[in-house]
């Protein structure tokens, strides 16, 4: 069993996205393999796998700590501080 971190625990999983697509990604003309949700401000940004990795400059940028997966029929989260996936 794993133990969630308190940034998971406090997560707000009603958070409402900013775009339907990556936020930087968008305005570059670029395009991305697969879209992470920010659950502190609604940023929505595109994966490790994308060339650009906006989701994790976010956090880094941000120190935000909790993304969602923002593809259809997908349901986890990850907590960047601690490490931890919530399936």
């Amino acid at each position: 069993m794993i133990t969630l971190c308190q940034h998971l625990k406090n997560a707000n999983n009603n958070i409402k996205a900013n775009t339907q697509g990556c936020e930087e990604c968008l305005k570059m003309g670029d395009t991305w393999v697969h879209l992470r949700l920010c659950l502190t401000c609604g940023h929505v940004g595109c994966c490790d796998q994308s060339k650009n990795k906006h989701a994790t400059k976010h956090f880094h940028s941000t120190n935000h700590p909790v993304i969602k997966s923002f593809e259809p029929g997908e349901d986890w989260q990850y907590c960047y501080i601690d490490d931890i996936y919530k399936e």
